[in-house]
């Protein structure tokens, strides 16, 4: 049985913005940070010759994301699309949704719209794009 979604790996092409990004914008942590290559590597995911740094990240709450750069194998956009097929976006409930709009967009962050209302009032909504395309989902609870 399952007990707990334990991260989920983001797999990045500018590893150095992207740790800016999580860091300095969404508030987690580096917990650890690791060159990772081997028989255990290979055969988990199922390629040769694997090189990547995993830089596992945490929030106060403990949950975690996990960003991959993989320097031995060539990395392909896997969405495009906020509707494409498969998971799309990271979901974050946030205290002053239109404070972090504000300065995501001085820092030149790419938005899909200005934060909007929910038609039943409860809350405030706006995605974003983290640098390596992932789609971020910001929600003011109201």
């Amino acid at each position: 049985m399952i007990t707990e979604i334990r991260h989920t790996g983001i797999v990045v092409d500018d590893l150095k913005r992207s740790l800016w990004f999580y860091k300095e914008k969404m508030g987690f942590k580096v917990f650890k940070d690791m060159d990772e290559s081997g028989h255990f590597i290979d055969k988990i995911l199922g390629m040769k010759n694997i090189m990547v740094r995993t830089v596992k990240m945490i929030l106060g709450n403990g949950q975690m994301i996990e960003l991959l750069d993989f320097s031995s194998h060539k990395k392909n956009m896997l969405h495009s699309s906020i509707n494409d097929i498969g998971p799309t976006h990271l979901a974050f409930t946030v205290d002053n949704i239109d404070e972090i709009y504000s300065d995501f967009l001085h820092d030149g962050i790419e938005f899909i719209s200005s934060p909007k209302v929910s038609e039943d009032g409860g809350v405030k909504v706006v995605f974003c794009k983290a640098p390596e395309g992932t789609y971020i989902e910001l929600v003011e609870l109201l």
